[in-house]
């Protein structure tokens, strides 16, 4: 079993600062919009924040409900009033500082020891917490940091005045998604036996395939969007169309109701505009190389439109550097996706025999196990 370490604690607790930091910016940047006449972009941040919050609690609330299954109903109404006032996340941090604090500052010799070990038991329980947290933190990624984030690139380029708040806002964008992509893959590995540690190289070549891909795909909406806010709805709706079915052809099973189970398949919908992951644990070749070779197709023909049509709103020497940035932005990321999944993807897939996992959160040290959750959801 892979180990809960100190560096693990203080990356948790420097993610639930961050967390609270990027609460803060996005009321500040709302507000400073607010105040400048802005309400539209005031308004729209505000509900990118709201929903993928309102999303997260339910998802997280959900969670805590299947986990605690036959436990103490009073807990639950708590944990429902928390997760009612968009707290929920603040309990799921206490939780993962709490099993993280025991295992880590109090680690003893594993050697000899049974997975019903209560110092294993612990163990499991801070990676499964921070896994959940993780999990949470991807759906809001592409929920709201990732609509924000083309959001402020987008106004940047219509207006072309910049304020800090808004270089600020498209920091802490980037930041997000940073983040959150790269912590999730690290808890799965750790809550997933048969999947290898990802080591430092690993870690960079797949924050920078995805960075940069996701650049390139929010500055091509971002101009589509310039020449004409109704074809880019229409674009979106359609992406997001096609997401959705392609997860109801993969029959997910995420979920233990259908209910959210739809609503899994409507954020992974979402999450595909601008990302590709596996929701199977499949071998994806075809489908990474069907995914990013339409983005690319759809890239270069906003761009060639852009440049027969030359738009009067945005300027010719504007034109050329967001290209620039928006065509080698994809072609590093291209790059960095290959090197990533020829030599430092691990091959092993997780197989149910070797994957089942203990319910993370149960009351007391149950020895009957299940299968996780994770093994569902694999982030590619």
């Amino acid at each position: 079993m892979m180990k809960f370490t100190k560096q693990n604690f203080f990356v948790l607790v420097g993610g639930m600062i961050i967390y609270v930091v990027d609460i803060g910016v996005d009321f500040w940047v709302a507000s400073r919009y607010f105040c400048q006449g802005q309400y539209s972009w005031s308004i729209l941040i505000l509900c990118f924040r709201g929903l993928s919050s309102i999303i997260t609690q339910i998802f997280s609330y959900e969670w805590f409900k299947n986990d605690w299954e036959g436990t103490d109903t009073g807990k639950l109404k708590l944990v429902f009033a928390v997760h009612l006032f968009h707290c929920g996340i603040f309990i799921r941090y206490w939780f993962a500082l709490k099993y993280g604090c025991q295992v880590a500052f109090k680690q003893t010799s594993s050697k000899g020891t049974s997975e019903a070990d209560p110092s294993n038991f612990t163990q499991k329980q801070a990676i499964d917490a921070v896994t959940d947290i993780n999990m949470l933190r991807v759906f809001k990624t592409f929920l709201k940091t990732t609509p924000q984030l083309f959001l402020q690139i987008y106004i940047l380029m219509e207006h072309g005045k910049t304020h800090f708040f808004q270089y600020a806002a498209i920091i802490m964008s980037f930041c997000g998604i940073s983040l959150s992509m790269v912590d999730y893959q690290i808890s799965l590995r750790k809550s997933l036996p048969d999947k290898d540690e990802f080591r430092v190289l690993s870690k960079f070549m797949y924050l920078l395939y995805k960075l940069f891909t996701i650049t390139s795909w929010i500055l091509s909406i971002s101009l589509i969007t310039l020449l004409s806010v109704r074809v880019s709805v229409i674009l979106m709706i359609f992406l997001w169309i096609c997401g959705f079915t392609w997860t109801l052809k993969q029959h997910t099973t995420f979920c233990k109701s259908k209910k959210m189970e739809y609503l899994y398949r409507t954020v992974v919908g979402v999450i595909l505009i601008f990302s590709f992951f596996n929701i199977k644990g499949r071998r994806t070749k075809v489908c990474i190389s069907i995914y990013y070779a339409t983005h690319t197709v759809v890239t270069l023909g906003i761009l060639f439109v852009y440049m027969f049509w030359k738009p009067s709103i945005i300027k010719e020497i504007c034109f050329i550097i967001v290209s620039i940035l928006t065509i080698s932005s994809l072609v590093l990321g291209i790059i960095f996706l290959v090197v990533y999944y020829s030599h430092l993807h691990p091959t092993t897939y997780c197989r149910p025999q070797a994957c089942s996992d203990e319910v993370d959160g149960v009351a007391g040290q149950r020895e009957r196990v299940k299968t996780s959750r994770f093994q569902n959801f694999l982030m590619q």
